[in-house]
């Protein structure tokens, strides 16, 4: 019988202890030291370590410089099987995008559970998902249940924005196995792909003021106008020549291409009325599993630079661009793959259907495991608003993932026989 008050209860606790990543520097280490606590009391080994601080990590191609990882700590618990089973990992990042500058009508270190929704920042990505992975290790002890295979229950630094050393860390120590489950909000899917992602600060300059003798300048202002109308080109580009991924052939737009952020400078009366000289663009782009880097990379600089070309009076300078967050390449494990049918078969004992197999909508740190050799998928509840103000959970899916997690724990691992 599922535990729910105290799932829920777990949840809140996280929830209500802030793990705001605002790079180079987060802010984990309280989070962290409720999973050791944890961790110690379910009788799991418990380990800590610095990502920063594991032997070769800062030579493998995929660590991304420039993060401080003062205090921050990878935790690890393991639970030793008897043997005959396979092992496993069930791993979940700690840390959350900030609480933001947007207005929330819930505080967001709340936990606030209203009806089926429990509200909060990381409620949904991912401390659903944490929750669920330290409730199966308090489960498997309350029912003292012996598993044959290896079981590490991980919480991981540094996911959000594109870090993912937290996770390249315990891959690089050797914590692998026979399969992984990380558990982002699925919707009750098994995902056993992602899109990769690509954020691009762009930079238009122009002159401004708002007083000419000669023709009233605009500043950066028509420049920005005809980049957003040339944006939908570039998205159209990409569709129509991407080689759509089996997982993703659902997908209205299975290559979307935003903008995500625009400003031309700070706001108010303390800044003075003038037509703006210089605007920040926030692109972000996604890509399909196969994608190499060079290619996707050349497409972009071709279309940006054709820009100037097209309209050499809105552009007396190239557009500037910096990449401030690591390329996150499209990753997926085989729909046959054991790992994938056999967490199909825990999710269908749970909610009494056979579950969609999809793969999810972004990138996240799923393409280390894959990387490492490991079959890997995601599996946790539905929620909304993630990153954004009003975060939540539903609590009826994130009941059903964890019973189907659990139940995924002894079916892969195997349990040994109590007599």
């Amino acid at each position: 019988m599922l535990q729910r008050e105290r799932l829920h209860q777990i949840l809140q606790d996280l929830v209500r202890t802030p793990s705001e990543n605002t790079p180079p520097v987060g802010a984990e280490t309280s989070c962290q030291e409720y999973v050791s606590a944890h961790f110690r009391r379910c009788g799991l080994q418990t380990e800590s370590y610095r990502p920063d601080e594991v032997n070769g990590i800062r030579e493998h191609r995929w660590y991304w410089p420039g993060r401080d990882y003062t205090g921050r700590y990878n935790m690890a618990g393991r639970r030793k099987g008897q043997g005959g089973g396979r092992s496993l990992i069930l791993s979940g990042h700690i840390d959350t995008v900030p609480a933001g500058s947007q207005a929330w009508t819930r505080g967001p270190f709340s936990g606030e559970i209203d009806g089926n929704r429990l509200y909060g920042r990381g409620a949904n990505d991912m401390k659903a998902g944490v929750a669920m992975n330290l409730y199966v290790a308090e489960e498997l002890q309350r029912r003292g249940v012996t598993l044959k295979g290896d079981l590490l229950i991980e919480t991981v630094v540094d996911e959000e924005f594109g870090g993912a050393n937290g996770t390249l860390a315990g891959r690089v120590r050797g914590d692998v196995a026979d399969g992984a489950i990380i558990t982002e909000p699925s919707f009750l899917r098994v995902c056993p792909a992602q899109r990769g992602g690509r954020t691009a600060h762009i930079t238009l300059r122009g002159a401004g003021g708002v007083l000419t003798a000669d023709k009233f300048p605009s500043g950066v202002i028509n420049a920005l106008r005809f980049f957003l109308n040339e944006v939908e080109a570039f998205a159209a580009k990409r569709r129509a020549k991407v080689e759509v991924h089996p997982m993703y052939a659902a997908c209205a737009d299975p290559v979307p291409v935003s903008i995500t952020k625009i400003t031309t400078g700070p706001w108010g009366f303390r800044e003075p009325i003038t037509n703006p000289e210089e605007c920040r663009i926030e692109m972000y782009w996604q890509m399909m599993p196969g994608e190499m880097q060079e290619d996707v990379e050349r497409e972009f600089f071709a279309w940006l630079r054709s820009l100037a070309w097209k309209e050499p009076q809105l552009f007396p300078t190239e557009p500037a661009v910096e990449l401030p967050i690591r390329w996150m390449p499209g990753s997926f494990t085989a729909a046959a793959d054991p790992l994938v049918e056999a967490m199909c078969a825990s999710a269908a004992a749970v909610l009494g259907r056979i579950p969609e197999v999809a793969g999810i909508e972004g990138p996240c740190d799923l393409f280390l495991f894959h990387e490492f050799g490991m079959p890997a998928l995601l599996w946790g509840p539905r929620g909304g608003n993630t990153h954004a103000a009003d975060e939540y959970v539903e609590l009826d899916t994130l009941d059903q993932a964890a019973e189907a997690l659990l139940d995924m724990v002894c079916r892969w691992c195997g349990v040994a026989d109590q007599g």
